[in-house]
Formats: C-alpha cells, sequence, structure tokens
C-alpha cells in the first residue's frame, strides 16, 4: 500500500472521528462556547499525541539500537514541537478569556444584568382567586401523573411520563405539562413510526389530571434517538447557537406541544455575564422551527428564563455592589436569593418568586423579588419577615403529632396581608392539609383541610390580632333575617349550605367541612338567623361564623 493511499485512509479515519464526536457531544461552533474551546484543545492533544506516535514508529523502525529514545525524538519533532505549542497557546487564551470574563474583574457589569424597580406588594399581588393557586408542587404533580398514566391501559406498558413537569399558564389556569417518554430502547424501537402519543396536563388550581391524546404523534423529544432527538435536531438546524441548559416543554393555546428553546447570550467577555438573546420554537409534532428575538416571543411562552438563571442574576445584583471582594470579605449590603423558589401566576405569565436575605445567613428577610419568567422584568418588594424555612417549620409546628411536611410556600395577599401559603404532604407525598403563615408574624398559623377552610381561620386569626381587610373595625358583615331557603350542595367533595335571607338578594355559603359552622344544620326554613360574612370575588357571601 502506497504512502499516498495510507495517509488518505488516515484523514477519513480522522474525519470519522471527529463526525462521530461531533454527532454524539453535540457541541456548538461558537468562541462564546465553553466546550469549543475543550474541544479544540482535546483535538489538537489528540492530533500532537497521533503525530508523535507516528513519529516513533517510523524512526524505530530505523533504528532499534539501545540509544534510540522515543522521549528525546519527540521534543526533536517540529510536529510535536508546533502541536505543545499551539496547546499552549489554545490553552491560555481559554484561561485568560475566563479570568476577563469573570465576576472578579466585572463586578460592576454583572451587577448591572439585571433592572430591578421596586414596587408595593398590596397594589401588584391582588385578593387571593382559589382559580389561580397552584396548590400542588413539583413533587405532588409527578405522583398525580404516575397515578394518571397508570389507568392508561392502552399505554402504560410503551409510555411514561418524563420528569419535566413544566409549569405554565393555560387558558388563564395554573397548569404543568409533562411529555410522554419511551418506557425503553426497545419501546422505542417498536413506537417510534408513529411517536409519543400524548402529554399530561395537571390543573394545579383542581388538580385535575388529563392524559392529553395528540390527532399526530410527538416526535421531537429528549427520549428520541438519532436525528429526531431534540438536542441533535436544533443543533443541526442551528451549529454555532449555544442553548441555555435547560429548554422547556409547553403547550400553546391550542394545546399544541412545543419545545422553547432559550439561546444564550454572553454580555461579558468571551463566557461571562450570560442572559438570553434569541428563543427557538420546535413544534414537538413536526419539528418545524421558529426563531425570535427574546423580546418579540409570543405571549403563549411562559418560560424563556429558567428559575435558576434568574436568582443568579439576582444574587450579582445584591452581592456586587460594592465589588467583586466586598462579596466575599465585608460583605457590606451584600443580599441574596433564600435557598428555593416558587411560581406565581400574574397578568398571563409565570413569575418566580423567592425571599431576599442577607449573606450572614441569619433567618430573615428583608423582603421578596417576582421575576417574569419571559420577560425577565423583576420587582422587589420590602416585606421584612420569616425566611421561608422558618415559616416552614412553624406551620409543622402545628400538625407535628401528624409528621405532615411542608412544601416550599407561595406568596399570597390575604385581607391585605403577605402570606406564606403552602400544602402540608404525608409521607406518601399526598396533600393532607394547607396553612398560611404571616410573614411579618411567623407564629400566626392558621390550619385548613381545603384552601377555602384554611384562609377562613386565617382571616380569623387576622381579625383575633387587630388585623382587618381594608383596616376595617375588626369584624366581618353582619347579616339578620328569616330563613328564606336552605339547601346543602356538595363542592369538591364538602358539604356546603347555600341560604337566602327573607327580603335579601345576597346568597349564603356555610362550609360545614368547618366544624364551628356544622350547627347550620339544625336551621330550616322560617328560623332567624344571624351570619357574619365576607364577600367572595364569586358574589356569593362566604359565612365565617354563626354568632
Amino acid at each position: 500500500m502506497s504512502k499516498t493511499v495510507k495517509k488518505i485512509i488516515a484523514a477519513v479515519i480522522a474525519l470519522l472521528a471527529v463526525g462521530v464526536y461531533y454527532y454524539v457531544a453535540l457541541p456548538a461552533v461558537n468562541i462564546h462556547s465553553v466546550g469549543f474551546w475543550q474541544c479544540l484543545l482535546f483535538l489538537i492533544a489528540a492530533c500532537t499525541a497521533a503525530g508523535a506516535f507516528v513519529q516513533i514508529r517510523k524512526e524505530a523502525k530505523k533504528d532499534m539500537s539501545v540509544s534510540f529514545r522515543p522521549k528525546d525524538l519527540i521534543l526533536q519533532s517540529r510536529a510535536v514541537k508546533a502541536g505543545i505549542a499551539l496547546f499552549v497557546i489554545v490553552g491560555a487564551i481559554f484561561l485568560v478569556g475566563s479570568l476577563l470574563s469573570s465576576p472578579i474583574v466585572n463586578a460592576g457589569k454583572y451587577q448591572k444584568l439585571l433592572t430591578v424597580e421596586n414596587s408595593d406588594f398590596s397594589r401588584d399581588i391582588k385578593e387571593v382567586s382559589y382559580k389561580t393557586i397552584p396548590l400542588l408542587d413539583k413533587n405532588s404533580a409527578e405522583l398525580l401523573g404516575n397515578r394518571k398514566m397508570g389507568s392508561m391501559v392502552d399505554m402504560v406498558s410503551q409510555f411514561e411520563v418524563s420528569s419535566e413537569y413544566t409549569q405554565i399558564n393555560y387558558q388563564d389556569t395554573p397548569v404543568r405539562v409533562a411529555p410522554l417518554v419511551y418506557a425503553s430502547p426497545i419501546k422505542w424501537l417498536t413506537n417510534q413510526s408513529q411517536g409519543i402519543p400524548a402529554y399530561i396536563r395537571i390543573d394545579m388550581a383542581t388538580q385535575n389530571t388529563e392524559c392529553v391524546k395528540l390527532t399526530e404523534g410527538i416526535r421531537y423529544s429528549e427520549s428520541e434517538y438519532f436525528n429526531r432527538n431534540i438536542y441533535r435536531h436544533l443543533r443541526f438546524h442551528y451549529p454555532t447557537y449555544i442553548f441555555d441548559d435547560q429548554i422547556f416543554f409547553e403547550i400553546n393555546d391550542e394545546g399544541t406541544p412545543y419545545w422553547v428553546c432559550p439561546v444564550k447570550k454572553f454580555n461579558i467577555g468571551l463566557f461571562g455575564g450570560q442572559t438570553i438573546g434569541t428563543v427557538v420554537l420546535c413544534n414537538a409534532i413536526n419539528g418545524e422551527c421558529e426563531e425570535y428575538d427574546v423580546q418579540d416571543v409570543p405571549n403563549w411562552v411562559d418560560k424563556v428564563y429558567s428559575a435558576e438563571l434568574l436568582t443568579g442574576l439576582y444574587n450579582y445584583y445584591g452581592t456586587l455592589k460594592h465589588g467583586f471582594f466586598n462579596s466575599v470579605l465585608g460583605q457590606k449590603d451584600c443580599l441574596q436569593a433564600t435557598n428555593g423558589y416558587n411560581y406565581i401566576a400574574l397578568e398571563d405569565d409565570v413569575w418566580v418568586y423567592t425571599g431576599i436575605t442577607s449573606v450572614s445567613g441569619d433567618q430573615s428577610n428583608v423582603g421578596f423579588v417576582l421575576m417574569n419568567q419571559r420577560t425577565m422584568e423583576t420587582k422587589f418588594y420590602t416585606v421584612e419577615g420569616a425566611i421561608e424555612d422558618s415559616a416552614m417549620s412553624s406551620a409543622e409546628g402545628q400538625v407535628q403529632n401528624l409528621g405532615y411536611r411542608a412544601s416550599f410556600p407561595l406568596l399570597l395577599n390575604i385581607s391585605g396581608e403577605p402570606t406564606y401559603f403552602m400544602a402540608l404532604k404525608d409521607g406518601a407525598g399526598l396533600v393532607k392539609k394547607y396553612a398560611m403563615v404571616n410573614v411579618q408574624k411567623y407564629q400566626w398559623v392558621a390550619i385548613g383541610d381545603t384552601v377555602q377552610e384554611c384562609e377562613k381561620s386565617y382571616v380569623r386569626l387576622l381579625t383575633t390580632n387587630g388585623i382587618t381587610k381594608n383596616g376595617s373595625t375588626g369584624v366581618f358583615d353582619v347579616a339578620e333575617g328569616k330563613i328564606a331557603s336552605i339547601a346543602p350542595v356538595v363542592i369538591e367533595g364538602n358539604t356546603h349550605y347555600y341560604v337566602c335571607l327573607e327580603n335579601s338578594d345576597e346568597i349564603f355559603d356555610v362550609n360545614v367541612s368547618d366544624t364551628t359552622l356544622v350547627e347550620i344544620v339544625k336551621y330550616k326554613v322560617g328560623d332567624t338567623i344571624s351570619i357574619e360574612y365576607e364577600m367572595a370575588e364569586s358574589g356569593i357571601c362566604t359565612v365565617m361564623s354563626i354568632p
């Protein structure tokens, strides 16, 4: 075999090796990608090592004497010297670029990546509406999704539910959505021609769980192999784009599944100051991709900035006000996000909520922030109080005999008061009760079997302590008269009595799951009754007590 043929074969093998590496690793061909530089260093090192090996074999055939020294031969080779020099140069550029992109030398630029607006809690956070409270966290949603999947006898042996439960607003309702995935490589082989036939949608307020079947299957997903794998599909369409570490499964207003794929934008040096500059929407059924600037993303899209990215940006904002070394040593005026977050639905967007505390690790918040996952808009609210962990412990203390554990809280506006709301779950992860804890006085805790009962107990607690809605006198509205009609109804498994009084157009709702109201069963048409009530958003009067 001639030397020319050998060189051609070697070149083909090298190209195949590079192609296989690219197909598997999917690096972005972009100088801002750390993976690109790592890949470049690896290729330089591999080529240098291969050149050295070839040189050793070549010289070894000429000289098999004892004096033959491969080490000396390698150091004398021009190709090897050039490879080592190139490796050092590229490595130096990478290290210097990393340093010049870091907060150490760019603290001011990092601190300005996020714009934070001071805002008013009672103005921005409206009174609670039960239709928009997400009662479930991700773990509880997974339990419901898996339970629903277990009931789908035609699919359960072939598919499982993905662990990616994305929380979005769907038709003004907070829901979590997750695609199905192939149960195993063999199940993929037998089902991939039709694609994934459905996704799970869970209403976070009512806990209603649906397996939404599609007329055409999902053909592009994380569980696909080869070219239909969503990451490979994106890379082949956009070889230079550096996609964010998280892509999100969402559905549009018609229920069509999409992958929302944020593209990183680096604002400081080669690798620093990451935000999002572009968003690619990939139709999960047919793979069609649409590209948008981040400010032009359709309104149905809820997730562009991940919660981790937003809290990280706030930490830069809060800790780097007086430079990098102050954030490490003196820590004057340094604030940071607490160790958890949750989601709130506002104005048809999903906002990340997290408390803000000092870096000293005390057990109090100086306020909290809401960060829009579509626009990066960030609002800070000055509300001093307990951190979420303290509120969770306070709620768990009320049911310590039952051993329930609290989920990470939401922040609600109850009677104008910032209030932590959380679910209390048993050892199996099932929601058993709900708790409301006052942010500023976290020893004020109300527990209820339903959200309505929990709120009623909490409002009564506020009234007892002299805090009432809109600064009222400390009592609810009172109605008195003869009962014109009374009828029991069952709502979400709880019995309510609807009461109408003579000469009154109001309808009074008495929830007998609240044991303090159970005496309503003694009343009948014609009896005189006195009722303390609060007007609900629905227009029906919620009865707080029967004096």
